[in-house]
């Protein structure tokens, strides 16, 4: 945080999906990447993909969706 060497912004469309009891800094991450997505959900964790895949799923095929 205190370094200089920033991510470089990227325009590639970016999906957040932050889960419950996990920590997303959105100030930090929305100004450096074109986010098109975000979710903040009530269940699962940092290892959301295997807590509650049902969700992590659905919201990857969401976005892709709306990518087309």
């Amino acid at each position: 945080m205190n370094g200089r060497n920033w991510p470089t912004p990227s325009s590639v469309p970016t999906a957040v999906a932050n889960f419950a009891e996990d920590i997303a800094i959105q100030q930090f991450a929305e100004p450096l990447n074109n986010t098109v997505r975000w979710n903040e959900f009530d269940r699962g964790g940092h290892f959301a993909a295997l807590e509650v895949p049902e969700l992590f799923v659905d919201d990857v095929r969401v976005f892709f969706a709306e990518l087309k």
